[in-house]
């Protein structure tokens, strides 16, 4: 048996992961969350799909790591690991991501230092052009 939340529709399933329905069906489709067979064998008009526990922390995990900034390959490789306990690569992979983050972090800290710069620029002189709407008109660099 699927645990404690057994016999969740897909719409109740997507609620206790905070997805849309379409997400689920996404997720499904790229091999991240199985499809479960209809009740009845998946015949016309066959019965509703159900998904236990075990589907809502897979739903989680995949949020979780979205938000961590793995992709979706990422993610389907990191649920392998899961299931295969390769310590080693999810380490690896979490590695990759943390050079990637630190990557963006820096580029956002120099975005906002330039805005800074422009900001004070724009507040030392009413005289002129403004310095902020100046960086950004491409059409007079």
């Amino acid at each position: 048996m699927r645990g404690q939340q057994s016999g969740l529709t897909i719409a109740r399933l997507a609620e206790a992961g905070g997805v849309g329905v379409e997400t689920v069906r996404y997720y499904q489709r790229r091999g991240l969350l199985e499809t479960p067979e209809r009740p009845d064998g998946g015949g016309l008009g066959g019965g509703v799909r159900r998904y236990g526990s075990e589907e809502v922390r897979r739903l989680r995990f995949i949020r979780s790591a979205q938000s961590a900034g793995f992709t979706l390959e990422q993610i389907g490789e990191l649920l392998a690991l899961d299931a295969s306990e390769d310590r080693a690569r999810a380490r690896a992979l979490a590695e990759e991501r943390l050079v990637d983050l630190d990557a963006r972090i820096a580029e956002l800290e120099n975005a906002r230092s330039a805005l800074r710069r422009l900001a004070h620029a724009c507040a030392a002189s009413q005289v002129g052009p403004c310095p902020i709407i100046e960086a950004f008109d491409t059409s007079r660099n």
